[in-house]
Formats: C-alpha cells, structure tokens, sequence
C-alpha cells in the first residue's frame, strides 16, 4: 500500500471541467515518484495514500489545489537571445524557460524585434482540474531515494537524474 517512503509508479490523465483532456502519460512512459516529499500536489497525493497496484484514483481539484489560481499579472518581458534554441517564436507558443526560481513554463504572448512577453502563469492555472490515476506499481524506497526526496526510478529501469 501506498504510503510515506514508497516509490509509486502512475499512468494518468488530466481534464479540465468540460471534460476535455490537457495532459496524460504517454503509453509506455508512466510517471513515477516518492511519495510523502512534496513530489506532487498535496491533495493529489492524500488521495493516492493507501492505495495499491491496479486501484484507480479520481479526484476533482480546485484551481488553488492544483495549478494556482491564474495571476493577472504574470506577464513578463524576456530578452529574445533567452530563446534562440527555440527557433521561431510565436504568440501561443508554450515552453520551457530558465528562470533565477528554476525552470518555468511559460506562454509566449507578444513577439517583438528584440524581446518576448511571456505569461509565467501555468497553463492549466485558474483551471479546475480532474486527475484520473491507475496506480502500476510500487515499492519501498530505498535509504538513498529518501536521503534525496526523489525516486531514482522503478527497478532502476528509468535512471537517475538530478
């Protein structure tokens, strides 16, 4: 059973209140992570505690309890040499960037000559979201997973990485 310490390995999907699908694990690549370090949203992992291999988890989750309510004021303005690696850029566009907090996902909303205006709110933020989770497997974790607050993967097929 799923509780602190274990290693737990999910297939989800993600939808927003009109039942349209945002997100899901692909086929083959289920998600994995160590439950009870804060590796999820709180109220998502309070519904996976005690469950076990081949329970099913459906939760609904409010904005505040999953990607932030949306921040009006989120729009920012970036230098564009930020995001050579991406090529051409255009309003919509949703991508990764380094930020001084770590990386970001961000909406591209304005391309200009020399800068881009980027919304840092989640995609998903001011959304309430249903989470639909098959729990595949899990584990204890080890002494080393604990000491760092991560999985370091399910049976050591999915590597590790910092």
């Amino acid at each position: 059973m799923i509780s602190n310490n274990s290693v737990v390995e999910v297939s989800y999907r993600i939808l927003d209140s009109e039942g349209e699908l945002l997100d899901q694990t692909e086929d083959g690549e289920p998600m994995v992570y160590l439950h009870g370090h804060n590796n999820l949203m709180p109220a998502l992992e309070k519904a996976l505690d005690g469950k076990a291999a081949g329970d099913d988890v459906e939760i609904t989750l409010q904005p505040s309890e999953a990607f932030g309510e949306l921040q009006p004021d989120s729009v920012q303005r970036v230098s564009k040499k930020h995001f050579k690696q991406y090529g051409k850029l255009s309003v919509g566009d949703v991508i990764p960037l380094r930020t001084e907090d770590g990386q970001k996902i961000v909406t591209i909303t304005k391309v200009g000559h020399s800068m881009v205006d980027v919304d840092t709110n989640h995609p998903y933020a001011g959304k309430t979201v249903q989470f639909k989770v098959k729990v595949l497997r899990e584990r204890a974790a080890t002494e080393e997973e604990v000491a760092h607050g991560h999985a370091h993967g399910f049976d050591g097929e999915s590597g590790h990485h910092h």
